[in-house]
């Protein structure tokens, strides 16, 4: 069937019904509108991103046909309308677009003030009184959250004309208020550092509009900042110059002479340091250059310090010690145990490190009896709420999250420093592979001279997500930090065909998959066959066979966010089957998601400023309830914490149905499965695959190629970080 060409110029005016489509990244949406004359939903397609059901819009743009679904009306671009009618009226105030207004007591307000409702809020809030049931408080709330309402619509305006989408004006409001409009249009580079999710392509883009010259220092200066960043998001401490000012030339499109003067303007205003490193000049941003040398002299000071919070262990009898701990514990330790439980009683700072089933927990349990024995304070943490409670399980004692240990601060500062230390003799902190250059400086400055400080991690899985390799970095050839590196396989453990396979992988051999009762593999070829098969094996096989629940007991674990057996559509397609939408039941699209009561989540940023003590990306929630009045979604953390959010914030939250496996790291789950398609195949390495399956405590799932596993396999991970953390150590 032939496409009916478009025509051009045409303005087409309607309130927004629902969204059926939505892409974040490029605000492409479909869209079903009410016209309000033949009583049918037309279909709209194209720029509407940031437009919310109950609007009035008015869009520009063209009519034309789709070969499967018809008449539609494609979108260049659009603004919002007041409605003029009672039913649009009703429709707009009880969308949930203005707080404290929902459904009901927006029937209330037309009810009463009939078309006349806007006119009343807009210029005599103070008569919302009249209606009944509706209070002054209540009232002035509404009032402010209209002027608030009508503030970010301006920027919106303003803003609209280079894309960006309204979540991100909301945060510019935030950051600046009445100023936006004038940061926006002059130092529109500051975006980049001060707003959360603007990053500097956006800034740049926002520049061009505005005037900024292409060649602009301030650009460029903004653009070598940005690469930095940008590579701190991949690990890196820092980057080496020459790298720095190639990929600052690639970005930017200038010529290398005027990267290489703003690069030296830089450095003139402290605003990024240059460093050599074992021969190579060496750019940090300047907080983790400050945070990894203070880490290091904070580690020799540690290992130096003349007091001993556990001095009884300097002369004690380890053969009555061993003798009690074994009467105590029913188990006798292995001699690389032993060894290691001497080693962190003795030794003001080491390393526990081996991989599953080698006795890490029982060897951390034995520790902290021994030191409990001598009356000392143990401070157990971990990087996630999942970790702590796992080894405040093991150990009786109660643990902790490292941020929530340091009670850190909006901005990121630390109640515990180096002025007020931890009451603590010994801290232990598990799963330390996953702890970050940044979070380990500020856990290290917060101990008294003295205190012992025992690291707990497996040194092959994946590095934090955060930049550094601090377990890597300390254990790394001729650093001054003691270790024992834990390699017997317990009988016990060898039975598991989880922990074998395990080993396997990290000794780059195949896995095996036949006649074991706790490890598959579902071979198939196609990437969407590979989707569906995994959503099925997760919302109806496991279940039936192990009797788990799909959502609190399973997890799948993917290489990669982007395809179609990737994390963002995997997300889709178990959160329609697990948590499929109903009738009179809540839910907020928010972008290209849409969240629901029962929805599994987790955090994607450091907000030090929700919670008790902040809430931390890789965090893990269950969404338990929605409130379109008062526009907050409500999430359960894994630490049991309630947490609310703004509807304006939900770009903070997405689906974790399916989570990366770099997103995984520290939690630990009944069962997990691990979609692999050569798809990803640039991301399949050992040690991806090796943290997937140590991340499960009962039962693994592989779903896909045996080529794309093969790949996994057989690469050792490739490259190091770009780290001096071993460098300083050494020196």
């Amino acid at each position: 069937m032939a496409t009916q060409e478009p025509f051009r110029g045409a303005v087409l005016e309607a309130v927004l019904e629902r969204i059926t489509y939505a892409n974040e990244d490029t605000g492409y949406t479909v869209a079903r509108v009410d016209t309000g004359r033949s009583g049918e939903l037309v279909t709209v397609v194209g720029a509407l991103l940031g437009a919310q059901p109950g609007e009035s819009i008015r869009m520009r743009g063209r009519w034309g046909s789709h070969p499967q679904y018809g008449k539609q009306f494609h979108v260049d671009d659009y603004t919002t309308v007041l409605p003029a009618t009672v039913q649009g009226i009703r429709r707009y105030l009880g969308s949930g677009l203005i707080k404290g207004i929902g459904p009901r007591l927006a029937d209330r307000i037309v009810e009463h003030f009939g078309v006349a409702a806007l006119d009343v809020i807009e210029q005599q809030p103070e008569r919302l009184v009249e209606v009944p049931k509706l209070g002054p408080k209540r009232t002035k709330l509404i009032a402010e959250a209209w002027e608030e309402q009508k503030a970010i619509k301006e920027v919106m305006v303003f803003l609209q004309g280079v894309g960006v989408s309204t979540s991100l004006a909301v945060r510019i409001y935030k950051q600046y208020g009445d100023k936006s409009i004038d940061v926006v249009r002059t130092e529109p580079y500051r975006l980049a550092s001060d707003v959360w999710g603007i990053g500097f392509r956006t800034a740049d883009t926002i520049a061009k509009a505005v005037g900024i010259p292409h060649d602009s220092p301030q650009r460029i200066k903004a653009g070598l900042q940005f690469t930095l960043s940008e590579s701190t998001g991949d690990g890196h401490c820092y980057l080496p110059e020459q790298r720095l000012i190639a990929e600052g030339v690639k970005i930017l499109q200038v010529d290398t002479g005027a990267v290489i003067d703003c690069l030296a303007e830089l450095i003139d205003e402290e605003g990024v340091v240059r460093e050599v490193i074992d021969d190579e000049v060496a750019i940090y941003l300047v907080p983790f250059h400050r945070a990894e040398i203070s880490l290091a002299n904070q580690l020799r000071t540690l290992l130096a310090a003349g007091p001993d919070r556990l001095a009884a262990f300097g002369n004690v009898d380890w053969t009555k010690a061993l003798a009690w701990l074994r009467q105590r514990t029913g188990s006798d330790l292995a001699p690389e145990q032993e060894q290691a439980v001497r080693l962190a009683l003795t030794s003001k700072v080491a390393v526990l490190t081996g991989g599953p089933g080698c006795g890490k927990s029982f060897t951390v349990r034995s520790i902290v009896e021994l030191a409990a024995a001598k009356r000392a304070r143990v401070v157990l943490a971990a990087p996630t709420g999942r970790a702590a409670k796992r080894l405040s399980e093991l150990t009786g004692h109660e643990a902790s999250t490292v941020h929530r240990l340091l009670e850190l601060k909006p901005g990121g500062d630390a109640a515990y420093d180096k002025d007020r230390p931890l009451e603590a003799d010994l801290v232990v902190v598990d799963e330390a592979s996953m702890v970050d250059l940044l979070l380990a400086n500020k856990l290290v400055k917060a101990l008294a001279p003295g205190t012992h400080l025992l690291l707990v991690g497996d040194v092959d899985q994946l590095p934090s997500v955060g930049a550094g390799e601090v377990l890597r970095d300390l254990l790394a050839k001729d650093t001054p930090i003691p270790h024992v590196r834990l390699t017997q396989i317990f009988r016990q453990a060898q039975e598991s065909g989880v922990v074998t396979n395990a080993h396997r992988i990290n000794a780059g051999e195949h896995p095996l998959t036949r006649g074991l009762t706790d490890f598959f593999l579902f071979s198939v070829d196609d990437i969407e066959e590979t989707a569906a098969l995994t959503v099925d094996i997760v919302a109806n096989r496991i279940p039936r066979k192990f009797g788990l629940d799909p959502r609190r007991d399973v997890q799948v674990l993917v290489p990669t966010h982007r395809g179609p057996a990737g994390a963002g559509a995997l997300n889709t397609l178990l959160q329609e089957a697990l948590t499929p939408s109903r009738p009179n039941l809540p839910e907020r699209r928010f972008g290209g998601r849409v969240f629901r009561v029962g929805d599994k989540v987790t955090q994607i940023r450091n907000n030090y400023e929700k919670g008790a003590n902040g809430v931390f990306n890789g965090t893990l929630g269950v969404v338990t309830g929605l409130d379109v009045e008062e526009q907050k979604l409500l999430m359960r953390t894994d630490e049991d914490e309630d947490v609310s959010y703004e509807f304006g914030e939900l770009d903070e939250l997405t689906h974790a149905y399916a989570v990366t496996i770099h997103r995984s790291q520290g939690s630990e789950y009944p069962c997990v499965v691990i979609p692999i398609t050569t798809s990803a195949w640039m991301m399949l390495q050992r040690n991806l695959l090796y943290t997937a399956v140590t991340r499960a405590k009962k039962v693994v799932v592989l779903v896909g190629s045996a080529k794309a596993i093969g790949q996994a396999v057989r690469t050792a991970s490739t490259g190091r970080r770009h780290t001096a953390l071993d460098h300083r150590l050494r020196a």
